[in-house]
C-alpha cells in the first residue's frame, strides 16, 4: 500500500500544513513510506530538454532515499548553515545563493523549512516546505526520493553528504516549478521573494548611491536577503573565473557588512558567499591576505573570519568595482508572522491581461493602452526623516507575471512587462467605479514609470512622490498578449489602494409605442412582410434582417442566426406567443437603427467590423456599463478569431445584455445585487 499526493497541479491548488500531517499519519498507520505520485521519481520530474528522458545527462540516474545513501542521515545537523549548500549538476546557483542567505535568520528559515522534521522520530519518507507563490504561502509536500548517480546526489548537497534539508528544499521548489530543469538559470531575487514574500530592489553598482553601504547594513539588520552578481557580455563568459577568482554570470549572496579599524582608519567590508562552496576572491581582505595582520583579534572574532568555505570578505570599494548588480529583498511583517521585522505597509492585487479585452500594451499603443487593468494608490502622510531632506511619500511598486518557469516546457517565454503611473484628475479622486479612458491617460504625462519594460518575472521600482492619488497602469510592452500578474505596493507610510473598475448597470429605454404614432409607410411594409396573421415569427424576423444587411457593403456579417432571432422575439414578445406584432416590431426596428449607428461610429478603420477592445465603449453608448470580466465573456462568446465583432454578433450581444439585465432585476430582491434561483429557474435560464 502506498500513500499518494493530490494529483492536481500545484498551481491549481494551495496545500495546507494539515495536508502534510494527514498524509504523514496515514503513512505511519500503514507502515509504508510516502510516495508523491504528483512529483514522482521519474524522468519528467527531472526535465524536458537537457534533463529530458532521452538526454545523455539523465542516464544512470537512480532515485534513492537518504536512508539508502548513508547510515545516519540528518535533516538538519547542528543548525542550518550556509556551508550546507553545495551546487550540483544543475545551473541553479541563483537559487542556492538565496538559500544561503535564508540561513542567516532562523525565523525566516523556519517559515520556509518547518522545524520538527527528521529521519528518526516518526520518519515516514515525507517532508514539507513553505514558499510564497504569487501572493500567498503554499505548503509543498514531497517524498524524500532524490536523484543520484553512482550513489551520490546529483544536485544540491551538503559538504558532509549526510545532511539533507537543502536537497529536499531544492526538490520541493522543483515541484512548485514543474521539474528540476525549470530551475536552471535565474536571478537570486526570485528565490528571495519566494522564501519571504518580500519585494525586491536592484542596484547597478557602477551607479551606486552614496549611502548604499548603509543601505546594505540596514537591510541585513532587518533580515532582508541580498544577492550580487557580475554581468557577462557574451555566453562565452558564463561562469568564467577572473584573475582574482570571481565568477562571472554567477549568483553570490551577501551575508555581512561591517567596519573595521585598519592601520588607523576605518574600512568598510562586505562578506560574500559563493554557493559552490569554493573558488573565492583572492584580492585584498581575502582569506589569509596581508590586511588581516593589521586587524585586532577582537575585530577578527567579530567578523568570524574562516577559510575555504566559499565565503570571503572584500572591501566595499572593491565590491562595487568588481560586481555589477546588487539585489535586496525587503521583508514584510507577514514573512515572520511578527511585527518585529519589516516596516513597509503592504498592498496586493491580482489581475489579467486578456487578448481582446484587457491586453492593451504600453502607452506607445494609444488605441489600446487605456484598456489595461488600472489600480490606484492614495498617499497621504510624508516619510519620517527623509534622507534627502525633502518631504514626500516613498513607495515601491512590483509587477510580477505568474508561472513563467512552468511555461518553459511549453517553449513559452516570459512577456516583456512594465508599468506607468499617472496623477488621478480631481474629478476621479476617491472613486473606484470608473476607468480612466484615453481622454485622461493620453492627455497627460506620466509622473513615474518602471525603469524599463523587460521580460523578467518581476519589475520593481522605488518612487518618492508628493501626497496625492496616483493610478498605476501595468501592461505588457506589446498589446494582445495574454498573461496573469500580481501587482504589489509597499509604502513607507500607510496608504489606501483600490482597483479601478466600472460598475455594472444598464440604462434601458423602454420603447412605448402606440399604433397612431407609427408612420403609415412603415405599417404598409410591416403588412407585406408579416402576412395575413400580422405577426412576425423568429424565422421570419431572421429572413427580414438578413435580406436587409445583405444589401449593405459598409458592414460585415455572417447573417443573423435563428438563436439571435429567438432572443429578439423573446425580449419584446409581450403576449408570449413567440411572435412580434406591429408595435413590437417597430421597437426592435428603432433599436436596430440605433445599434447600427453605434456600430459604425466604433468601426474606426471602416473594416465593417468592430474591434472587441471597442466593445466596452460601444456597449456604454447603448446604455450598458460593463466591467472587464463581462467584457471578457463577451469576447469569448461574440468575437471572431481576430477579436473582431461583426454586426449580427454586436446586435446579438446587446440584445442578450438587455435580456440578462431585465431577468436579473425581475429576480432580484430589494436591490440587494443578488438573486436566488431554484433548480428549475436555473435550468430554464441556462437552456435559454
Amino acid at each position: 500500500m502506498t500513500s499518494t499526493a493530490d494529483r492536481r497541479p500545484i498551481s491549481n491548488r494551495r496545500q495546507r500544513a494539515s495536508d502534510y500531517d494527514t498524509l504523514r499519519q496515514k503513512c505511519l498507520n500503514s507502515g509504508c513510506l510516502f510516495q508523491d505520485d504528483f512529483f514522482n521519481a521519474e524522468s519528467k520530474s527531472l526535465g524536458y530538454n537537457e534533463l529530458g528522458p532521452y538526454s545523455s545527462k539523465t542516464r544512470g540516474i537512480v532515485w534513492k532515499r537518504p536512508t539508502e545513501l548513508c547510515p545516519n542521515p540528518m535533516f538538519i545537523d547542528n543548525g542550518a548553515t550556509r556551508t550546507d549548500i553545495c551546487q550540483g549538476a544543475l545551473g541553479d546557483c541563483w537559487l542556492l545563493a538565496a538559500i544561503a542567505s535564508l540561513t542567516l535568520d532562523q525565523r525566516v528559515l523556519e517559515r520556509v523549512v518547518p522545524p520538527g522534521q527528521s529521519f528518526t522520530e516518526d520518519y515516514a519518507g515525507i517532508f514539507h516546505f513553505q514558499f510564497w507563490q504569487y501572493g500567498e504561502w503554499v505548503d509543498v509536500v514531497i517524498d524524500d526520493r532524490l536523484p543520484t548517480r553512482d550513489g551520490k546526489l546529483l544536485f544540491v548537497h551538503s559538504a558532509e553528504g549526510s545532511e539533507f534539508w537543502s536537497a529536499l528544499l531544492e526538490k520541493a521548489y522543483a515541484k512548485v516549478n514543474g521539474c528540476y530543469e525549470a530551475l536552471s538559470g535565474g536571478n537570486t531575487i526570485e528565490g528571495f521573494e519566494d522564501f519571504t514574500g518580500g519585494i525586491a530592489e536592484i542596484y547597478t553598482l557602477n551607479k551606486a548611491p552614496p549611502s548604499l553601504f548603509q543601505i546594505i547594513r540596514k537591510a541585513l539588520c532587518l533580515g532582508s536577503l541580498l544577492g550580487c552578481s557580475i554581468d557577462i557580455t557574451s555566453a562565452y563568459e558564463t561562469e568564467a573565473v577572473t584573475a582574482l577568482k570571481l565568477v562571472k554570470g554567477h549568483a553570490y549572496s551577501v551575508t555581512g557588512a561591517e567596519e573595521v579599524n585598519y592601520c588607523g582608519s576605518v574600512v568598510q567590508l562586505v562578506r560574500i558567499r559563493n554557493p559552490w562552496g569554493e573558488v573565492e576572491w583572492t584580492g585584498p581582505w581575502s582569506d589569509g591576505s596581508s590586511e588581516w595582520r593589521h586587524v585586532s583579534e577582537v575585530d577578527k572574532s567579530k567578523l568570524n573570519q574562516v577559510a575555504e568555505d566559499g565565503e570571503f570578505w572584500m572591501s566595499y570599494s572593491d565590491f562595487i568595482k568588481n560586481f555589477s548588480k546588487l539585489e535586496i529583498c525587503n521583508l514584510t511583517p507577514d514573512t515572520l508572522e511578527s511585527d518585529e521585522v519589516g516596516h513597509w505597509n503592504y498592498y496586493q492585487f491580482e489581475g489579467m491581461w486578456r487578448v481582446g479585452s484587457t491586453a492593451g500594451g504600453c502607452r506607445n499603443h494609444a488605441a489600446t493602452f487605456s484598456s489595461n487593468p488600472q489600480f490606484v494608490v492614495h498617499l497621504e502622510d510624508v516619510d519620517d526623516d527623509p534622507l534627502d531632506g525633502k518631504d514626500g511619500c516613498t513607495f515601491l511598486v512590483g509587477l510580477m507575471q505568474k508561472e513563467g518557469r512552468q511555461k518553459r516546457k511549453l517553449n513559452r517565454d516570459l512577456e516583456t512587462i512594465g508599468f506607468a503611473i499617472y496623477k488621478v484628475p480631481d474629478q476621479y479622486k476617491g472613486r473606484s467605479n470608473v476607468r480612466l479612458g484615453p481622454d485622461v491617460l493620453l492627455r497627460q504625462n506620466t509622473v513615474a514609470m518602471s525603469n524599463t519594460f523587460i521580460n523578467t518575472r518581476e519589475v520593481c521600482c522605488r518612487f518618492k512622490l508628493p501626497p496625492g492619488e496616483y493610478a498605476i497602469i501595468p501592461s505588457t510592452f506589446q498589446p494582445h498578449k495574454n498573461g496573469s500578474f500580481v501587482l504589489r505596493v509597499f509604502s513607507e507610510k500607510e496608504a489606501k489602494t483600490r482597483q479601478l473598475e466600472e460598475k455594472i448597470y444598464a440604462k434601458i429605454e423602454e420603447g412605448k409605442v402606440s399604433e397612431k404614432d407609427i408612420d403609415p409607410h412603415f405599417k404598409n411594409i410591416f403588412k407585406q412582410v408579416a402576412g395575413s396573421d400580422m405577426e412576425i415569427s423568429a424565422f421570419e424576423l431572421v429572413e427580414i434582417l438578413n435580406n436587409i444587411v445583405s444589401q449593405r457593403t459598409d458592414i460585415r456579417t455572417d447573417g443573423f442566426s435563428i438563436d439571435t432571432g429567438r432572443l429578439i422575439v423573446s425580449l419584446l414578445d409581450k403576449d408570449e406567443n413567440a411572435k412580434l406584432g406591429l408595435k413590437e416590431f417597430h421597437v426592435i426596428w428603432n433599436k436596430l437603427q440605433k445599434y447600427l449607428e453605434i456600430f459604425k461610429s466604433h468601426d474606426t478603420d471602416n473594416s465593417g467590423t468592430m474591434s472587441s477592445l471597442e466593445m466596452r465603449a460601444a456597449a456604454n453608448k447603448a446604455g450598458f456599463n460593463i466591467d472587464s470580466a463581462v467584457l471578457q465573456a463577451i469576447v469569448n462568446r461574440y468575437a471572431d478569431v481576430h477579436y473582431a465583432i461583426d454586426f449580427d454578433n454586436f446586435v446579438g450581444c446587446l440584445i442578450k445584455l438587455e435580456m440578462n439585465f431585465k431577468m436579473f432585476k425581475a429576480l432580484e430582491k430589494e436591490d440587494s445585487g443578488k438573486i436566488e434561483l431554484s433548480l428549475k429557474q436555473w435550468m430554464c435560464l441556462a437552456i435559454y
